[in-house]
């Protein structure tokens, strides 16, 4: 019974470790620290892999632990481990169709900014949605929302595009 959950829990982190990852490095800007994001959420919610049964209801699961415990490391300024400057990227980079301007752009702005754009951007996730995963109220939401956006049409990454005017 075990190596069938460990199997199947190993086929899900294959599924879906790019998509999860990228969404870690969209939210840390560092690939490091995306590493150590996902797989502090698959570390706390392999136990619950069994009980919930599906993968699709497990992903948000999974989900939504990355981005608490994101917002966890955000509130107490986690800074990890700085990384050896020599080490290897990720071979394959899942991140590869994203505009880099708009992630220096993203990068720039406050975490909590950041963290409410990219749920409701890139994960296309609604604002109830983004307040519940990060434990804000909606009003909130929409301030970070509205606030991000307005960097963002100002940040000198995206002079040129025409994407957020």
């Amino acid at each position: 019974m075990f190596e069938q959950v460990a199997a199947g829990f190993d086929a899900f982190v294959r599924r879906t470790r790019d998509d999860l990852w990228r969404a870690a490095w969209l939210l840390t800007g560092d690939h490091h620290r995306a590493d150590d994001l996902v797989q502090t959420a698959l570390g706390r919610t392999y136990g619950r892999y069994e009980s919930i049964g599906n993968d699709h209801k497990f992903e948000a699961y999974v989900r939504t632990t990355m981005y608490r415990t994101y917002a966890s490391w955000w509130r107490r300024k986690w800074n990890g481990e700085v990384p050896d400057q020599g080490a290897d990227e990720r071979s394959a980079n899942p991140v590869a169709d994203v505009n880099l301007d708009l992630i220096r752009a993203l990068n720039a702005l406050p975490r909590m900014q950041r963290a409410v754009l990219v749920l409701r951007f890139f994960e296309d996730r609604s604002v109830a949605e983004v307040a519940n995963l990060l434990g804000i109220a909606e009003g909130t939401v929409k301030a970070h929302t509205s606030q991000g956006c307005a960097a963002l049409r100002r940040s000198p990454h995206l002079a040129d595009d025409k994407e957020w005017s």
